[in-house]
């Protein structure tokens, strides 16, 4: 497990530049990885999500998600060692296959585990590029409005194809790194932004409000944390595995150094308003330094693009029999196909927001929460499994009988107000969108062109008026 998949050292200058930038596999790889994969376009809705839930229950909710996260992504990464050591003693080479998280439940629970384990991640990870694609098409238009918001989804879809040329997470290193770089600058310029402009005239914090739009925010921040569907692909792209365990935790807290300052100074400065702008770009004012963080956003989401198709890549490599092959321009031929149904949902629902805790309650909830904590439990729940464990649990959280209180905890609370409440919540919301805006809607929450009357934007649970007085705005 130690020494597959790392770097030749040779000296000349071709290799030295090919490993500095393009064969990652350290801890500090790892690190970058998990963090730039955790915070993307999410970064923008969070200070919706604190308009929708207030202030505290913001804060607390990044505090307690973020935690949950990374006991979930710890179980995640425990259940890898322990499934390729076993592999590994029955002489499986692992050097021309990426081990998933479908082959790790399927090796350790059997194939129905596998099944389910499949369609969720899948799904996820599906729906997670696609929130990339809407991501990219909501930012451009606040530097270039001349084109809608679908067409620019249909550009942002082709460049975003490019993807099918990166071959693996060990490519990643360059990319992961300067994504955070651009991530950092964005939290940081929405939260000084926020705090020059100060507060709008009249501002409002009146969440939270509903139960709808309370739900809905919580279930955002679980969907901000439940960035962990990569972690096995990410593990196996280290040359030592067994350091990974802290490392998600470290990558939360830095995560939350950006995350937690950006929601709560955009909140405070703009308040209510942000209800109906699920993207803080569209409240701050034009300048060259919200330009700036507009464009690295955009960078960022095509690199977070990859992070979320380039396992679905491998699922699709090894079911029609192309993993193994190592002509990359075949590969990348036979990935092509994977970004058409991304491309094609991005244009059917473009509700940049509402999409994130829809995903979250419906697929997130179950696929980095309630199946890694249940797997787990059914891993070791015999004497001589934990006996023969690889990996015991730590000694702080109370060996097995903590770990395994933790995870029921776990199962409850995701299934009860994630899935559960948060569900509902979310797809209330979301099925808000499609009355208000229509499915394949040409520019989603963008104003009116000059002369014409608002659109009618209720909130969720606001009485409708009747048709006669309600102007759509689908001509957008």
């Amino acid at each position: 497990m130690e020494s597959e998949g790392k770097p030749n050292n040779n000296n000349d200058i071709k290799s030295k530049f090919s490993n500095l930038f393009w064969h990652g596999g350290s801890a500090y790889d790892a690190w970058f990885s998990c963090a730039s994969n955790q915070v993307a376009q999410v970064l923008l809705t969070l200070p919706y999500s604190f308009s929708q839930l207030g202030m505290l229950s913001g804060v607390s909710f990044q505090l307690f998600y973020g935690l949950l996260g990374s006991w979930t992504a710890y179980l995640i990464s425990i259940l890898y060692i322990e499934y390729r050591t076993r592999k590994e003693r029955e002489k499986v080479d692992f050097r021309n296959h990426v081990i998933q998280w479908f082959e790790v439940l399927d090796g350790l629970l059997g194939k129905h585990w596998r099944n389910v384990g499949l369609a969720f991640n899948c799904t996820f990870l599906l729906f997670g590029s696609v929130i990339q694609l809407i991501a990219c098409a909501s930012n451009i238009y606040y530097i270039n409005d001349n084109l809608d918001k679908r067409t620019w989804t249909y550009i942002f879809g082709a460049c975003c194809a490019t993807t099918v040329f990166i071959p693996s997470f060990h490519n990643y290193r360059i990319w992961s790194f300067l994504g955070l770089l651009m991530t950092t600058y964005t939290a940081w310029y929405l939260t000084v932004a926020s705090l020059l402009h100060g507060q709008v005239e009249g501002v409002k914090h009146s969440g939270p409000t509903k139960m709808v739009l309370y739900f809905t925010g919580a279930t955002n921040i679980l969907y901000t944390f439940g960035g962990h569907a990569v972690t096995v692909e990410i593990m196996h792209a280290m040359w030592k595995p067994q350091k990974f365990k802290a490392i998600y935790l470290w990558a939360t807290l830095y995560v939350l150094t950006l995350t937690l300052p950006s929601a709560a100074s955009v909140y405070w400065a703009f308040g209510d308003l942000l209800l109906d702008h699920s993207n803080a770009f569209s409240l701050l004012p034009k300048s060259p330094f919200r330009d700036m963080a507009v464009i690295l956003m955009l960078i960022h989401q095509f690199i977070t693009f990859g992070f979320a198709c380039t396992p679905l890549y491998f699922v699709w490599e090894k079911a029609i029999g192309m993993h193994e092959c190592k002509s990359m321009c075949k590969r990348a031929a036979a990935r092509l196909p994977v970004v058409i149904p991304i491309w094609f949902l991005a244009i059917v629902f473009p509700f940049f927001g509402p999409i994130n805790s829809s995903v979250g309650s419906l697929l997130v909830s179950f696929t980095v929460y309630i199946i890694p904590a249940l797997a787990y439990m059914f891993t070791f729940k015999s004497a001589a499994a934990r006996e023969n464990a690889v990996e015991q649990p730590p000694k702080f959280v109370g060996r097995w009988a903590g770990s395994f209180t933790i995870n029921i905890f776990v199962v409850v609370w995701v299934l009860i107000v994630g899935f559960g409440f948060g569900g509902w919540a979310s797809m209330t919301n979301f099925i808000h969108q499609i009355d208000t805006f229509g499915l394949f809607t040409k520019c989603y929450q963008c104003p009116p062109p000059p002369g014409s009357p608002p659109p009618f934007l209720p909130h969720v649970g606001a009485p409708r008026p009747s048709p006669a007085n309600i102007t759509h705005h689908h001509h957008l």
